[in-house]
């Protein structure tokens, strides 16, 4: 912190560790081994869209990078009810490390133009028995993870959120803040 923000009593915004994403394959071993939770292939990221030719061309570098992969499935843009933009990327149930190696490049890219700001968190879904749905949310401003476990349109399971929650603790930074703990009403691959 500068002097001059030590004045104000602004703080520059805290440096995601984007790498954290790479853990997720062996927490996902854990949480099939744990929790009877799977891969569902399934992940995105979040981000608020900038107005703007930059960001466009960005974002458009962006799917055309991983589309160009004949092997992989194509990536998708949504936008959800709230506004925010959502790139979606589909993976083989079984390659968790591509699925994070896909989400990992659209961040770095969309932080290396410049659009770090507008990142807001990444998902990895996974599935268990008795239509059991989990989102693994990394949260790109403070670099931790937390559990999202929707049962319905406006409800969700926080019992299995928690449980999630102490199986991975010792795998990934957990968010320990439960307001940080943010319902993804409607997420992409949920």
């Amino acid at each position: 912190m500068g002097f001059w923000d030590a004045i104000t009593g602004r703080r520059a915004p805290r440096q995601a560790r984007l790498d954290a994403l790479f853990g997720v394959p062996s927490a996902a071993i854990t949480l099939q081994a744990a929790a009877d939770l799977a891969p569902t292939g399934v992940g995105s990221v979040c981000y608020r869209a900038a107005e703007g030719a930059a960001f466009s061309s960005a974002q458009a570098d962006i799917v055309e990078l991983l589309n160009g992969d004949p092997e992989a499935p194509d990536v998708e843009r949504s936008v959800d009810e709230f506004g925010f933009s959502w790139l979606v990327v589909r993976r083989d149930p079984s390659d968790t490390a591509g699925l994070c190696t896909d989400l990992h490049a659209v961040n770095v890219m969309l932080e290396e133009q410049g659009f770090g700001p507008s990142l807001l968190c990444s998902v990895v879904g996974f599935a268990g028995a008795g239509e059991r749905r989990v989102g693994l949310v990394y949260l790109y401003k403070q670099g931790t993870f937390y559990a999202f476990a929707p049962t319905g349109p406006q409800s969700r399971d926080n019992l299995l959120e928690i449980s999630v929650r102490d199986h991975l603790a010792g795998e990934l930074p957990v968010e320990k803040d439960l307001q940080r703990w943010l319902a993804l009403w409607g997420a992409p691959g949920l």
